[in-house]
């Protein structure tokens, strides 16, 4: 079994024909969030993956084996409800009704401009539904959010693409009130 114990975010620092060679694992989110786990990659070699706790493996990730070989981590297809506001009756605004639903039950979500992922529950459709979205099965990628407080090295699910290292010029020793 190969095993690995470093995580490059995006294969930060690393040049794109290096990422583009290298195997592939395809993993769901269930596997993505874990720090610790098994699975076989393009090359059929068995993974062992220890990372540090609270690590998320994001699809883009590059995992790097104590042998130095690289494994470029896609995020598997997998069962997802898709949420759209009803263009005949709703706006948009309904998405950030719904989001704000959804995260007071800590459900993960995948945010997008014009539509919501999370994974199958048949409880959370049917509140969704009265809210008047649409809500459809599908099998997509899962990339929900980070949340406020962690897994800031990687490009968030919008797209916005680099880390938040810089310097906003925002003060942040203001209060909220």
């Amino acid at each position: 079994m190969l095993t690995i114990n470093k995580l490059l975010p995006s294969g930060q620092g690393l040049a794109s024909v290096l990422v583009r060679r290298a195997a592939v694992v395809c993993l769901d989110w269930d596997v993505r969030q874990k720090s610790r786990f098994e699975a076989t990659d393009s090359q059929g070699r068995r993974l062992g993956v220890f990372l540090e706790r609270g690590q998320v493996v994001r699809g883009g990730d590059v995992l790097v084996a104590e042998d130095g070989s690289l494994i470029r981590v896609e995020a598997a297809p997998q069962p997802v409800l898709v949420i759209t506001h009803c263009k005949s009756h709703g706006t948009p605004f309904d998405l950030t009704r719904a989001a704000y639903h959804l995260g007071n039950r800590h459900v993960p979500i995948e945010l997008r401009a014009d539509h919501l992922k999370i994974e199958p529950d048949h409880v959370l459709a049917e509140m969704l539904r009265r809210m008047h979205l649409i809500v459809t099965a599908s099998d997509a990628v899962f990339e929900p959010e980070a949340g406020a407080y962690g897994d800031h090295g990687h490009a968030h699910a919008s797209g916005h693409g680099h880390d938040h290292d810089h310097d906003h010029g925002h003060d942040h020793r203001h209060q909220h009130g």
